[in-house]
């Protein structure tokens, strides 16, 4: 019996970035034959990002998901646009454009709820233009995982050449990250990172812990929280180690590939060191989601969108990453 493709939703992103030319390059690669390809987004939106590209790849379009038959194509697009023809400017922000992503979104999760697709995959959006379309949460993970209704732990992780990094604090003031370095706060990125990269087929991921402090040794918290966070996680099967200093700790474990993954403190301590390393290929993975979500780690890059110089890589890379994600998730 021949294994059965895996459903994923691919979304154009924002359409005044390089989301829709980048979705245009994507569809063209031979490592989306191997699974059935939903594209969700206004029809005239990817067809501004083929103008840009150059790139045709023929899609069966269709305006409601149940339409859809697999056994005709392995690649449809869905049309979400009820016969609007927004017309939306290029390299700028705007609330139309904002709209667009949060309809496909929202799209794209109530199929998951339903289980109707097996992991998402979408082009950069941006934050400033869904908050001007009324997007209250932080930033688009907190918007999915209400819409999901998840309950358990969820933080973002960055991806370089399938090296991983997570965070137990993201976006908050440095003066109130030592308030929150407790052992159960670092635990919980830990083991959700453990369990993420396992999905990928990491089989044993070796999880580095990162210091807070210079040396990891000019305060408390590594002896009272991060080590007995990571003495927590050993116990529980999972190979952790640390704490690595912050300074040398990309060396350590990326450049010298002695660990698959690093948990952080702080966002800079991680986000300077990866993208350092290689900005230039990096995926963001919504860690805690039911299904995988993923996308580039990069912007939409207005200030070259329309241009068609922007890199395919880590859109592809992203697409390969929910590909392979939702192929082990049982």
């Amino acid at each position: 019996m021949p294994e059965i493709k895996k459903k994923i939703a691919i979304l154009l992103g924002d359409p005044s970035g390089i989301g829709p030319e980048l979705v245009s390059k994507l569809l063209t690669k031979q490592e989306l034959n191997q699974a059935n390809i939903i594209v969700i987004g206004e029809i005239n939106v990817l067809e501004d990002g083929n103008k840009v590209s150059g790139l045709y790849e023929k899609l069966e379009i269709v305006d409601d998901f149940d339409k859809i038959d697999f056994e005709k194509s392995n690649k449809f697009f869905l049309d979400i646009s009820k016969g609007r023809n927004q017309n939306y400017e290029v390299g700028k922000s705007s609330a139309e454009s904002g709209k667009s992503v949060i309809l496909s979104l929202k799209y794209a999760l109530k199929l998951a709820k339903e289980k109707k697709i097996h992991a998402i995959n979408f082009g950069p959006f941006n934050k400033t233009s869904m908050k001007l379309a009324g997007n209250n949460y932080p930033d688009e993970l907190h918007l999915m995982a209400n819409d999901l209704d998840v309950k358990n732990f969820f933080c973002e992780f960055n991806v370089v050449d399938n090296f991983w990094t997570a965070r137990v604090t993201s976006h908050i003031p440095l003066k109130e990250v030592s308030q929150h370095i407790k052992k159960n706060n670092i635990l919980k990125p830990i083991k959700l990172i453990n369990d993420s990269m396992i999905l990928n087929g990491i089989h044993k991921p070796r999880v580095a812990v990162q210091a807070l402090n210079p040396h990891a040794e000019f305060g408390n918290e590594e002896k009272d929280e991060i080590i007995p966070a990571i003495e927590d996680a050993k116990k529980l099967g999972i190979n952790a180690s640390g704490p690595l200093p912050c300074d040398t700790s990309f060396i350590t474990a990326f450049k010298n590939k002695e660990y698959d993954c690093i948990v952080g403190m702080y966002h800079d301590a991680l986000q300077a060191g990866l993208k350092a390393f290689g900005f230039d290929r990096g995926v963001t993975v919504q860690g805690g989601m039911p299904i995988p979500i993923t996308t580039p780690a990069h912007g939409t890059a207005f200030d070259i969108s329309g241009k068609n110089i922007a890199k395919l890589e880590p859109m592809l890379n992203s697409f390969k990453i929910a590909l392979s994600m939702s192929s082990y998730k049982k």
